[in-house]
Formats: structure tokens, sequence, C-alpha cells
């Protein structure tokens, strides 16, 4: 469903991202060859069927909004299209912490890959604690802050679209505050 229910996030981008919290390097890489990734298979509720039938988009742009819910693979996961989790969030990072770039790409955890199938097709990163950390001290304000100029940086082409990007965030820093209470870490699983 990471398919479906990221559609809407960046235009004509294919690349699927199921971001998610596990507890260590060793159980994010057994995620690469799970059946739908992390994210596994999401049917569609009778809301989003009703919507579809009756050719509603406003409701099915609701419905379809990213969201941290539990997987069949009993991961939290936040599945989306086309948020990068080594560039676009270093960028993030940045905006955050005020830290460049430079050193955040330099971080041993910066998109370090835990799992690679399909020469790259498939992958599973991690994401830096920093980041994680940065994610679960922000209030929403500050998210909804953050994703305007985040929103404005050249990865997003032109498209990002701060509404969405606010709400994305806010999920986000959901996802990381469940993983730092279960002493888990964020990684990223990638299908291009």
């Amino acid at each position: 469903m990471a398919d479906v229910a990221g559609w809407w996030m960046i235009p004509g981008v294919g690349v699927l991202h199921d971001y998610f919290a596990t507890a260590s390097d060793e159980h994010a890489a057994a995620t690469i060859d799970l059946k739908g990734g992390p994210g596994g298979a999401e049917p569609l509720s009778p809301e989003l069927q009703a919507a579809i039938r009756a050719g509603d988009h406003e409701a099915m742009h609701r419905l379809m909004r990213p969201r941290v819910r539990f997987s069949e693979h009993g991961l939290h996961v936040l599945s989306v299209k086309g948020i990068d989790p080594v560039v676009q969030m270093g960028t993030l990072e940045e905006l955050l912490t005020g830290v460049s770039t430079d050193v955040i790409f330099a971080r041993p955890r910066s998109g370090l890959d835990v799992a690679v199938r399909d020469e790259g097709e498939r992958l599973v990163l991690s994401l830096t604690d920093e980041l994680q950390q940065a994610l679960v001290e922000q209030a929403p304000e500050r998210l909804d802050a953050v994703a305007v100029p985040w929103s404005q940086t050249e990865e997003f082409w032109g498209h990002g679209d701060p509404e969405v990007l606010a709400e994305f965030l806010r999920e986000f820093s959901q996802l990381a505050r469940q993983a730092r209470d279960r002493d888990h870490r964020l990684y990223c699983w990638v299908c291009v």
C-alpha cells in the first residue's frame, strides 16, 4: 500500500520509502526481503473504497495521507513516495539543527547501507540519531515552520507543498517519539 498511500507526495516520482523504527541494524536489515517492505500490504479502508467509487478526489487525498501505522510485519511505519532518506533528510536535519549538511553527511549513520538487494533497487538505510532526536524535540508549530523552507529546497524540484510536508513531519516526529520510547532507531526501506 506504500505506493497508493504516498501517491501525492511528489508527482511523477515512483520511488517508495517506508520509514520505520526497529531495535538494531540487524533487525532493520531483515526487513529487506519482507513482502511489500516493512509496511507490508495495507488494505483499503471502506471509506477510501467509497471515495474511489464516487470519484471524490478530496476525500481520496485526505484518506491517503501518510500516517504512522502498525504494519502486518509488526513495525511502526510511515510510507511515502519521493522523500529521500539521505539528501532530503540531510537538508531537513540541517533546517532542524543548524548543522551543515557537510557535517551531517559525514556522520557514520547518515545513509548507511544496512541491507542491499537487486543491485541497489531495494535498500535499507539508517537515519542519523541526531535527526531522530531533533524530530523528538520539535513542537508541531516548529515542524510546520520548517516545512516551508524545506519545501523550497532544490531536492523537491519545485513540487514541495509546505502543507503536505508539514503533515509528513508531524507524523515523522510521532514515529521518532515511538522509536525513542522503545529504544529503537529510525531506518528507511527504499524500493526503486
